[in-house]
């Protein structure tokens, strides 16, 4: 190694910049890494000719100077100088010589045989000019205009090869299923008599397999084959690796050894038809990943790549994508964690030249392929490609994989990009091509990946020609800014880079729960519980290779505290235990049971985990046990205070009084106008107002018993009327009545109804001053959209006020988000300066808990979220769809405003909320 390993392990050498910061002077740089994040330079954004309207970025030209020993005793063998990525022209000299041709190119490995350069046993001195933009204008065009960071210097390691005269020098090989395998060699300076021996051993019992000798000719590129019985297959579900280690023996002698690490498994390709893997047609739930991190851009390290080949694995996930040939460390752990990678050649929207691009595709390919998670190989982006040398992948794959145009419906493989829900006219809808989008989901802010996607997915899979797709993107690009004084030091461009399910140092944002639960390859069959239930399930195999019968299934009953919103919260574990699945083939639903006892039912939730046979989650589903009257039951406490409650008249208000709290309402409008606790003002007025509909009072009437005192609203128009009773201990009750006849004698000139429906319910204004925490009931921990309610699970929850903007807070970026709507709220209490307890008797309401911000640093037009309720806390039946980078109306059902019809003789809809005012 002339570098450090990785970014984390590096080595200095001396390094002088033109431009930016710490420029025209001689200093010490970190080798690997970006000169930016290390202080060099200045930051460009590719975007800089069109939304950031910004002058062409400087042409900074970086130089990098370092000193290296070669043992005399690697005299009269072959020195190569290996360099694994710079961007982007790369001039190198050794001992003031020209190793050779300039390279360009910034994501692809490159090498130069410097034996005749070198000294033996001396200093030896390897200079490295590095301009971070191209002399060929069509590098620039392909790498440099485009929708990333753009970055210079030496970012992957540099290291030396020796080999003896005789050697392999390149191996290309394509090993089936069924252990048969043929290697396309390359052989330096091939003697006569050399036989070539091949054994394989296994990657992690390193059992070794039967030993091949055979005769070489003398050509220097030569095809050998040769078969291994009980060879296990590679797929993502079972990525079973080997290493295979080819010598050069002449004479008794061995002249060279080398190893690769394989996988065998068997590709087809079938036009109008779809993607086989060892004879299984393959449905790709995929990723985009950019190579990232914030404290050193493109310069990543192996850690970073097990990270995130994990994280994509939590969600479920199978296959991942990138913009340009990532780390091959990031390569390695697709093989050995298990996804399918499409490679591709770097080309935004505009593609390399012909010679330029010939080249490229050479490197591309050499180093890459032999990793079998590599299953497809991309020609650029967009656009991004050149048809002319299209046939050059082919040339240096024995595995022929097949060459895609991203976005494009090219030869047989429609690739289209953000595609709606009902893409047709000869594409998804009624095409004949095989449909997977690379990218879709996109997940600028908090829009889109998880929101819809369900829709989406199960729309599409029911097309036989369906092959998956590829959500945009992994994670959020915030690089950190040297050049940045001031507290905020994260820069994503605005709303340019962040459009990642993850935060930048990998936060998990909500839609990562949602795309884990919504491609789990096991899916459950709605469910709910009731007193009739006996524990059977249905349960879906979506797995590609894997039967069920591998994976772990496992069940909790818990019960809550009753006093959980008085006390502590807390819930614990009543009854657990294991499931059996004896055999659930992939593609086939079969029932299960869960040996729960009838006292179970008399807990509160019910919690199946199923693991796969490498012990990780797949998922956890919840069910509660009771409907939402039940837990106001359990969770509110007996009313402990016997003072008889009042109702009075005051002028235009009615006054609702017990055990020290006030509430006045306004007769005309039916709003809380103020409440008091200890004679203290309670910050929650100005409501209910309705949501999603008109309402006004037309009259109202008081009452009073020894245990109640009550006040009941009449409405025409959406609301019938609201029942608001206050009992012995000043707990205040809205009982609402809404869509009750409401077409009748409205009193509107028009509908009651606001336009479509995408919110509905009743608002209150509820202070945020000195709020701390959230402790509930229902369904999280993140807050979600109608189009996103996958992900999140029955549990009592906890969270810390927080005010998260999804792809902006990356100073203090804490999840989940505080703010926004909550799912299947039960019961919950709101700590702080004004503590409130709220206890919904009706089922599947959510709650809008405060209005998240919007982002403050928006470049080009974007749609952060939806319009929010008027007021900060809500109680509604339906909440709006978040879009995906297309406009809702191009999105599945989920994603649309409801539609609401009223017929005579319905019984309305009721809303029943129990608000405790008092510490």
């Amino acid at each position: 190694m002339l570098s450090g390993t990785d970014f984390e392990h590096p080595v200095e050498w001396d390094f002088k910049v033109t431009n930016g910061q710490n420029s025209n002077v001689w200093s010490k740089i970190n080798v690997p890494s970006q000169w930016e994040t290390e202080g060099f330079g200045e930051y460009t954004y590719g975007r800089w000719y069109k939304e950031l309207n910004q002058d062409e970025p400087s042409k900074e030209e970086g130089y990098y100077k370092y000193e290296f020993e070669v043992p005399k005793t690697y005299k009269h063998q072959r020195v190569i100088i290996h360099f694994s990525g710079v961007m982007t022209d790369t001039e190198v000299k050794i001992n003031g010589k020209l190793a050779g041709k300039k390279h360009q190119g910034g994501f692809y490995e490159f090498s130069y045989d410097i034996s005749k350069l070198i000294q033996y046993n001396k200093p030896n001195t390897v200079e490295v000019h590095v301009w971070k933009h191209s002399a060929n204008a069509s590098v620039n065009n392909a790498e440099r205009k485009a929708d990333w960071w753009l970055f210079g210097g030496i970012y992957r390691p540099v290291w030396l090869t020796v080999l003896p005269e005789t050697h392999i020098a390149k191996i290309a090989v394509d090993p089936k299923m069924d252990g048969s395998l043929t290697a396309d060699l390359e052989i330096n300076n091939l003697k006569n008599n050399t036989k070539l021996q091949a054994t394989l051993y296994g990657d992690t019992n390193h059992q070794q397999l039967e030993t091949f000798s055979m005769d070489l000719s003398k050509e220097t590129e030569q095809t050998i084959s040769v078969k291994w019985e009980n060879v296990e297959p590679w797929s993502p579900e079972s990525p079973n690796l080997y290493w295979l280690e080819l010598r050069l023996v002449r004479n008794g002698d061995v002249l060279h050894t080398t190893k690769k690490r394989i996988g065998f498994r068997k590709l087809e390709f079938k036009k109008k038809d779809g993607i086989y893997v060892n004879g299984t047609k393959i449905l790709m739930k995929g990723i985009n990943r950019h190579t990232f991190w914030p404290e050193s851009g493109r310069s990543t390290s192996k850690r970073i790549s097990i990270m995130d080949v994990n994280l994509i694995k939590d969600m479920n996930m199978n296959a991942v994508r990138s913009h340009y040939p990532p780390d091959s460390h990031f390569l390695e752990v697709c093989d050995s964690l298990g996804l399918f990678v499409l490679d591709e050649l770097a080309g935004w929207q505009n593609g390399y030249d012909t010679e330029t691009g010939t080249q490229l595709i050479q490197e591309m390919i050499e180093r890459d392929v032999n990793h079998p998670s590599i299953i497809i190989w991309d020609h650029g982006n967009e656009g991004g490609w050149n048809e002319e040398i299209d046939g050059e992948f082919s040339k240096h794959d024995p595995q022929n994989r097949i060459v895609i145009h991203p976005w494009a419906d090219f030869n047989g493989w429609d690739a289209h990009h953000y595609p709606t829900y009902l893409t047709g006219v000869h594409r998804f809808g009624n095409g004949e091509n095989v449909f997977f989008p690379t990218e879709f989901m996109h997940g600028t802010y908090d829009n889109g990946i998880g929101a819809g996607l369900k829709d989406f997915w199960t729309h599409y899979k029911e097309s036989p020609l369906f092959a998956g797709g590829f959500i945009w993107v992994f994670g959020d690009e915030a690089v950190y800014r040297t050049d940045w004084t001031g507290p905020q030091k994260y820069d994503s461009k605005g709303n340019l880079a962040p459009d990642g399910v993850l935060g930048p140092h990998r936060e998990k944002e909500g839609s990562f729960y949602t795309v884990k639960e919504v491609w789990s390859p096991v899916q459950i069959a709605p469910l709910q519980i009731t007193d009739s239930f006996k524990g059977d399930i249905f349960v879906k195999n979506e797995y590609l290779y894997t039967n069920l019968n591998k994976c772990d299934f496992s069940f909790k009953v818990k019960i809550a505290n009753e006093h959980t919103f008085y006390e502590e919260a807390s819930i614990k574990v009543v009854n657990e235990g294991t499931i059996e699945v004896a055999d659930i083939a992939p593609g086939e639903m079969r029932k299960i049971h869960i040996p729960i006892t009838k006292n179970d039912l008399n807990a509160d939730l019910l919690e199946v985990t199923a693991t796969d046979s490498f012990g990780r989650e797949i998922y956890t589903w919840t069910w509660k046990m009771h409907h939402a009257d039940y837990y106001v039951n359990k969770f509110m406490s007996t009313p402990k205070s016997t003072i008889k409650p009042s109702v009075k008249e005051v002028g235009n208000t009615v006054v609702l009084e017990a055990n020290k709290v006030k509430v006045s309402l306004d007769k005309s409008t039916g709003n809380i106008t103020s409440i008091s606790t200890n004679g203290k003002d309670f910050p929650l007025s100005n409501g209910p107002t309705p949501i999603g509909m008109k309402a006004k009072v037309t009259g109202y009437k008081i009452t009073q018993t020894d245990s109640v005192a009550k006040c009941t609203i009449n409405y025409a128009g959406g609301l019938k009327k609201i029942e608001w009773t206050i009992d012995t201990d000043g707990r205040l009750l809205m009982d609402a009545l809404m869509l009750k006849d409401a077409g009748r004698n409205s009193g509107f000139d028009g509908a009651f109804f606001e336009g479509s429906i995408d919110k509905f319910g009743l608002t209150f204004d509820f202070s945020e001053k000195n709020i701390d925490k959230f402790t509930w009931f229902g369904k999280g921990p993140y807050h979600v959209w109608k189009n996103r309610l996958d992900g999140v699970e029955y549990n009592i929850w906890e969270k810390e006020y927080n005010t998260t903007i999804t792809g902006e807070s990356f100073e203090n970026l804490i999840y989940p988000e505080f703010k926004g709507y909550h799912a299947n709220f039960i019961a919950g209490k709101i700590s702080g300066e004004n503590t409130l307890r709220l206890f919904s008797e009706s089922d599947n309401l959510f709650l809008h808990l405060f209005t998240p911000d919007m982002p403050k640093n928006s470049i080009s037009k974007c749609f952060p979220q939806p319009e929010f309720p008027s007021g900060n806390l809500s109680f509604m039946y339906e909440i709006p769809g978040m879009r995906a980078f297309k406009p809702l109306e191009h999105q599945g059902p989920s994603s649309q405003p409801t539609n609401i019809r009223i017929k005579s003789g319905d019984d309305g809809i009721t809303m029943k909320v129990w608000f405790d005012f008092k510490n």
